[in-house]
């Protein structure tokens, strides 16, 4: 039902009747203001009702799909109220949401782990011998870091490809892209402790995420 509330709520939107809700009359204001285009909002909503399916991803193809039909549209919507037009920025905003949802699913890991659900992809699994049994009861062996290095790994592969395009991504999108902070801090942590995705030390909060985000925004990368 939520779903389709969304759904329905951004076709009115786009008609100019909102409904009389508060998130949908800022949305509707965004979108007056800025233009957005009505497929990223749907294509969101879309991906996410996928979620209620509530099953692991079949490969590492289906959660990158996954990130880009959710967080590179977000992605595209930012770019848009920033008033961006540029091919380069939209290609490293696909990676860097491509990115952001593969290491969004590995960071929830202990957590939906400790619910008795696994979403890591099958295919990565099954190549080390990686159960959901073996996740759900925390495994920290070896397979298991190998599991979560090939998942990181391909993370890491799309924020360098995103970074191949800084030089000719315009300064005006770079407050769009600073959470690619946020995702190599995780790489590095995780790096750190050999991908022991289970860790003690991945569930604290980094004190000087602040300071690295205001360096960042102050020299204009991402």
């Amino acid at each position: 039902m939520r779903m389709q509330f969304w759904k329905s709520a951004v076709e009115d939107i786009y008609r100019d009747d909102p409904p009389a809700q508060p998130v949908s009359a800022e949305l509707w204001r965004a979108v007056r203001k800025h233009t957005l285009t009505r497929r990223w909002m749907l294509r969101i909503v879309s991906e996410r009702e996928k979620d209620m399916e509530d099953r692991a991803y079949r490969n590492l193809q289906d959660l990158e799909a996954y990130g880009e039909n959710t967080q590179s549209s977000l992605l595209y919507l930012l770019l848009e109220t920033l008033g961006v037009k540029n091919v380069h920025a939209d290609h490293a905003a696909s990676h860097i949401g491509k990115a952001q949802g593969i290491l969004t699913c590995l960071r929830a890991t202990p957590f939906n782990s400790s619910r008795r659900k696994v979403y890591l992809p099958m295919d990565i699994c099954m190549l080390h011998g990686a159960s959901q049994e073996d996740f759900i009861r925390g495994s920290r062996d070896q397979n298991i870091r190998d599991v979560v290095y090939d998942i990181a790994s391909q993370a890491h592969v799309h924020l360098q490809h995103a970074r191949s395009f800084a030089e000719s991504v315009p300064h005006s999108a770079m407050p769009a892209f600073l959470q690619t902070v946020v995702l190599e801090d995780y790489l590095q942590r995780v790096r750190k402790v050999d991908f022991d995705v289970f860790h003690p030390s991945l569930q604290k909060r980094n004190p000087t995420l602040p300071l690295q985000l205001y360096l960042r925004s102050w020299r204009k990368i991402y």
